[in-house]
């Protein structure tokens, strides 16, 4: 049986023929290539299993799947870390992209610092051409010693893309996963986070595509958010909206039961969950602070840093 790579990197997608092309060969164009791609197809009605198929032949690190149905989006995703092979895991999106060096630095951060359990690296957004429109700063505490204080920055601070981070699996397994209930893939992070520190690269080689087909833009209440990540969540009288934002909350309190916390380190996360809560309720449901832009926007070339950009057709 052949050695499993040290990474996985897991490609969920639904419907991503206009994008995904790109970033598959960003993937493949990677500096460090001791990784498997897995690609878990959710039914795309579109041209995307063409183009998987088409990648799959050409690449022997890449494994295809495709679900008979749609499964929803938070189940598509913990597909692909049942199928992992690798000691370290990593989400990919299929209309992002990502800079040759962004794995190789990644794994390197994480051979020096034992105790970190995710790395990542500065965000900037690009729109649906792929130009470069915001570099966005990091201003989360997450790689205090202390747990408490990485929970609570993860609840109250702005500016995380921290679910695309090279992650230990052997830390994310001991999690449930992405549930499906309103707003349960910002629950996920924050319990990682109670394992141990986050490390960041100061550097931009995650680039975040903002285009009209993405989820938030489309999914106009908490029923079409919620059906999106499952769609047995669609039934009103088996999932009630207060039940979805109970199971919100609940999904917090479970991580914080579920994590190797002290007694006095436990009950200071309740302590912030209590006072986030709270200000949620006076919030009254308003909008999120924006995550934190760069005023003087360093100038970012896409054709410098990402594999296979340059030979996108124009």
């Amino acid at each position: 049986m052949d050695k499993p790579p040290r990474l996985t990197v897991g490609l969920p997608v639904y419907n991503g023929e206009r994008y995904l092309a790109e970033s598959i060969e960003a993937l493949l164009g990677q500096s460090y290539e001791d990784f498997e791609l897995i690609v878990s197809d959710n039914a795309s009605t579109d041209a995307t299993a063409d183009i998987c198929r088409s990648y799959a032949k050409q690449d022997s690190r890449i494994r295809y799947f495709r679900q008979p149905r749609n499964i929803g989006w938070g189940p598509n995703h913990n597909y692909l870390v049942t199928k992992a092979r690798g000691e370290l895991f990593k989400w990919a999106s299929d209309d992002d992209l990502y800079a040759r060096d962004l794995l190789a630095r990644c794994v390197e951060a994480l051979d020096e610092h034992p105790c970190v359990v995710l790395v990542h690296c500065w965000t900037a957004m690009i729109d649906d051409a792929g130009t470069v429109t915001k570099p966005m700063t990091y201003s989360l505490a997450t790689t205090s010693p202390r747990a408490p204080e990485r929970f609570r920055s993860m609840l109250f601070d702005k500016g995380s893309d921290d679910d695309g981070g090279v992650i230990r699996i052997a830390a994310l397994r001991r999690t449930p996963l992405h549930g499906s209930y309103y707003r349960a893939d910002r629950t996920l992070i924050p319990e990682i986070g109670l394992y141990g520190p986050f490390y960041h690269i100061p550097d931009w080689l995650y680039f975040r595509r903002d285009h009209p087909g993405r989820a938030e833009h489309l999914l106009a209440d908490t029923r079409a958010w919620c059906t999106n990540l499952d769609p047995t969540r669609a039934s009103r009288l088996r999932h009630p909206a207060v039940r979805l934002y109970a199971e919100y909350v609940w999904g917090y309190v479970g991580a914080i039961r579920r994590s190797p916390l002290s007694p006095a380190d436990r009950q200071e996360c309740y302590r912030y969950l209590a006072q986030w809560l709270a200000s949620r309720v006076l919030l009254a449901g308003g909008k999120h602070a924006k995550a934190p832009t760069l005023a003087d926007a360093p100038v970012i070339s896409l054709e410098a840093v990402v594999a296979g950009w340059e030979r996108r057709p124009q």
